[in-house]
């Protein structure tokens, strides 16, 4: 986790007091599944090519049963089909302005997991959490790649786009780990700055899409764990680093 300095505009309530201690120990089990993030997020993106298949082909060449999403609109049959509209990302003024722990953890769930292809591009999906990534700019890289491994890359973006594919995700829970806390406890006093912390959002991604003119859906549950640094730190929340996705902290 983020080491501050004095020449950040944050003040001396970071100055000298980054994580040296337990936010060490999350670095190194980010970095450790790094390359297990990445197989589970091709093999999202795999899963989900062929649910659509599998939703819309029955093997006895029957017509599909497709069960409809909750917000997947049925086709116009006199226009081409179209998709629901995506429910509204938060807006990067609001994720900036969020103080509470529990609010911005939800919002930074949403901002990552709702897209468009017909509408969002992959640079503005990243540059959304940018806005309040960690100020002093040590963890920013980290967190770019912790993204990577949330988000489609630039081929299967492309191929998802054929399917006119959007995402949500339906946030069930958001619960500052009892890991955290044995964290906090082990850790050196002065390691950690006021206010850092973790919390661990649990919830369903929905996608949505049309294949061969009919709208399908998949869902499936996630848990992650986000970090950031509060008040007394900070006037509002700043985001740290994701934890590897299906590796969250409990």
């Amino acid at each position: 986790m983020p080491t501050t300095n004095t020449s950040t505009p944050m003040g001396s309530n970071l100055s000298g007091r980054g994580p040296r201690g337990a936010l060490m120990l999350v670095r190194y089990w980010i970095a450790r599944n790094r390359v297990l993030s990445l197989v589970i997020a091709l093999l999202g993106v795999v899963a989900l090519i062929a649910a659509l298949r599998l939703l819309t082909t029955d093997p006895a060449g029957q017509p599909p049963v497709v069960a409809p999403s909750p917000t997947a609109a049925a086709p116009d049959p006199d226009t081409h089909p179209s998709v629901a509209a995506t429910p509204i990302l938060p807006p990067d003024a609001l994720l900036a302005q969020i103080s509470d722990p529990d609010a911005f953890a939800r919002a930074v769930a949403e901002t990552v997991f709702t897209w468009d292809t017909g509408s969002t591009s992959l640079p503005d999906l990243s540059e959304r959490l940018l806005v309040v990534a960690d100020p002093t700019g040590e963890e920013t890289p980290g967190l770019l790649v912790d993204l990577r491994t949330y988000l489609p890359n630039d081929q299967a973006w492309t191929h998802l786009v054929q399917y006119r594919t959007r995402q949500w995700i339906e946030i069930t829970d958001v619960v500052e780990p009892d890991a955290w806390d044995q964290a906090v406890e082990q850790a050196p006093e002065g390691a950690l700055a006021a206010g850092t912390t973790a919390r661990t959002v649990t919830g369903v991604r929905h996608r949505a899409g049309v294949w061969d003119g009919e709208p399908v859906s998949v869902q499936e549950p996630v848990q992650f764990t986000v970090f950031l640094v509060c008040s007394p730190s900070a006037d509002q929340c700043y985001l740290l680093r994701l934890s590897t996705p299906g590796r969250a902290l409990h």
